[in-house]
């Protein structure tokens, strides 16, 4: 629970400590003293949004620190023990926020982002505003205030995701097959040109090797007579050939019998020029041996070309490109069939968000369809009891429209009312009037908060538009929450705070240049004196202080 509060130049609060007990605590004041100044820096400190506007005039920052027993949390304590933030001692979150509009946040003296603040203090503190009857008129208040109820917040989250995943799943599929007809007909386009590719089958360097053979064979006349005349001329002129120049220079070298260096690297040449122009001569030997000018041939090499110049011009790509073409073309055609495979794998995912969705939505439907009868009759008797005898008080819950997975479950979630007896229930935005709207509204915050695992529960004047037995009913409501864990209620209402525990005064202090908030725990004796201006006004008389003294120790007296 909250067992501190200190607040530093925060508005017009300059300094501020507050001890806070268990059981119900209300804070009174006159308009405008400062009561709602404390409970928005208490929410600072659990990660409401600041502005620079809220420093104290005059002052650098404003800095505000709450202290927290966790010794009945156990889920706070888990939260800090997996983010190595636990202290032996008590938890200290801690707000500053700058003139500049800067913002600093600490849990157990470890700076931390906002969001962390704002997580741990959802495990701490609950609370409820004046204005929060407002919300009863959105449908979305009436199914969050039903799950809560029901315990079935997590729950509500998945079947919130698995809409969501079936969702994004579907728009997948539909993207894929609806573009179905459109990859069919590429399908067959490439599936027709790739067999094209693959009957041609062209081989790696094939189109060089064809292309030079072509040549070879388009030129076999003039090549053959001059491979002739070259064989001639180096081995076969009977007049004078290379090799036999060669074989008399060498035999000439040889007789010479001298050891000149020179003459040695000359004679080594020319051995070297002899044995390269025979095996030049044996190479032109076998290309004539072997060279075949069969037309057929020849006739088959212009086909073979023509065929893969005119795929080539076909697929606007060099010749050179047909086998990169292909590959590509294959690799198209590979994730054409991929997608055919996701559309499969979608399909089979789609089945099974829908079934997961079904299970998690039919339990969620179970839990509200048990909660709503409790908390529909729980409510109920609090109107009744709220000054509104023969109300009538129903959580309907009404089948969604479409059969497709929806984020909020299968079904939609309305209160209904009927304020007075005879009238036929309605919804609420319809019938309610304002004072009605603000007793139901407290009726709902009263029971569910008997439910809430958080401790400590805040109630900002929401007893707004109630007076007279009816208030004094609050009171009782508002104690009996404090006697399970700890209460803190800024009221108007002398009932509300004759209930109280520990009552806390705010009033302004004003000085010579300046005007500060305080706040004092009052004493038996100033609490009866509160309570009695709250009934009659400034001046005090015997007795508004006797009726102020007889409400404190009736409230004491049917609480025991």
């Amino acid at each position: 629970m909250l067992v501190h509060l200190s607040v530093h130049n925060y508005a017009i609060v300059e300094h501020l400590d507050l001890e806070l007990d268990r059981g119900m605590s209300v804070i009174t004041g006159e308009t405008g003293a400062g009561k709602s100044i404390m409970l928005d820096a208490l929410g600072l400190t659990l990660g409401d949004r600041a502005d620079s506007g809220v420093v104290r005039p005059g002052a650098d920052k404003a800095d505000i620190l709450a202290t927290f027993d966790l010794q009945d949390i156990p889920e706070a304590r888990a939260w800090l023990a997996d983010r190595d933030l636990e202290s032996d001692g008590p938890c200290i979150l801690r707000r500053v926020i700058t003139t500049e509009g800067r913002s600093r946040s600490y849990i157990n003296g470890t700076p931390c982002p906002q969001g962390d603040l704002k997580a741990l203090g959802e495990l701490l503190i609950d609370i409820h505003s004046q204005h929060e009857h407002q919300s009863l008129l959105k449908p979305d208040t009436h199914r969050r205030l039903l799950d809560e109820y029901a315990g079935a917040t997590d729950l509500s989250r998945q079947v919130q995701l698995a809409a969501q995943r079936w969702r994004q799943t579907r728009q997948e599929l539909e993207h894929l097959t609806n573009s179905g007809d459109e990859q069919r007909a590429r399908h067959q386009l490439l599936s027709y040109q790739l067999e094209e590719l693959e009957t041609l089958s062209l081989g790696e360097n094939e189109l060089e090797e064809l292309e030079q053979e072509h040549k070879n064979l388009t030129n076999a006349e003039t090549l053959l007579t001059i491979c002739r005349q070259v064989v001639e001329q180096c081995s076969e002129n009977d007049s004078g050939n290379v090799l036999n120049a060669l074989t008399v220079s060498l035999n000439r070298l040889s007789s010479i019998n001298n050891s000149s260096g020179s003459l040695s690297e000359a004679t080594d040449l020319l051995a070297s020029a002899q044995i390269q122009v025979e095996e030049a001569v044996g190479e032109l030997n076998r290309f004539l041996d072997h060279f075949d000018a069969d037309p057929g041939r020849l006739q088959y090499l212009e086909e073979r070309l023509d065929t893969i110049y005119t795929l080539a011009r076909k697929h606007r790509v060099q010749p050179n490109d047909v086998p990169a073409l292909q590959q590509r073309l294959l690799d198209e055609l590979e994730s054409l069939n991929a997608n055919d495979e996701s559309i499969e794998r979608l399909a089979n995912e789609l089945t099974a968000y829908t079934r997961h969705y079904q299970e998690c939505a039919r339990e969620l439907s179970n839990l509200r369809g048990q909660a709503a009868t409790c908390l529909s009759s729980a409510v109920e008797e609090e109107i009744q009891r709220l000054g509104m005898p023969g109300g009538r008080f129903l959580i309907e819950l009404r089948p969604q429209a479409s059969a497709d997975p929806m984020p909020h479950g299968l079904e939609q979630v309305e209160l209904l009312v009927s304020a007075n007896p005879g009238q036929p229930l309605k919804a609420l935005a319809k019938v309610a009037s304002g004072g009605e709207l603000s007793r139901i509204s407290l009726a709902i915050q009263v029971i569910t908060a008997q439910t809430s695992r958080v401790p400590t529960l805040v109630f900002d004047e929401v007893d707004v538009g109630i007076g007279g037995p009816t208030a004094e009913i609050v009171g009782q409501l508002l104690r009996r929450l404090g006697e399970r864990g700890q209460v803190l209620t800024v009221t108007h209402l002398p009932q509300v705070a004759a209930q109280c525990h520990q009552h806390l005064f705010v009033h302004k202090v004003r000085e010579s240049d300046t005007t500060r908030t305080a706040v004092s725990k009052l004493s038996k004796k100033e609490r009866i004196e509160e309570v009695a201006r709250m009934l009659g006004g400034i001046d005090l008389t015997k007795e508004s202080l006797a009726h102020a003294k007889k409400m404190v120790v009736t409230a004491k007296i049917l609480a025991a």
